[in-house]
């Protein structure tokens, strides 16, 4: 039995912080380029939740984690 991972939006927004936190990918670049991190049969999941937030892959992965907060403030 394949299980899959249950996509929440708050889940995609804590590994895309992640991934920029690493430097992997930039506040700049498309949500689109977080599809090289996700496996390929989950990203159609991953889709679905980021329309139901109403988020584009086009938006900029800074809209994406903007309600990140900061410890150094």
């Amino acid at each position: 039995m394949i299980q899959s991972i249950q996509y929440s939006i708050n889940l995609i927004q804590d590994e895309a912080l992640h991934l920029v936190q690493q430097g992997v990918v930039s506040r700049q670049q498309p949500i689109y380029a977080l599809c090289k991190y996700i496996p390929a049969r989950e990203w159609a999941l991953v889709e679905c939740e980021l329309e139901r937030s109403n988020f584009l892959l086009r938006d900029r992965i800074g809209d994406l984690i903007s309600c990140e907060s900061w410890e150094n403030d």
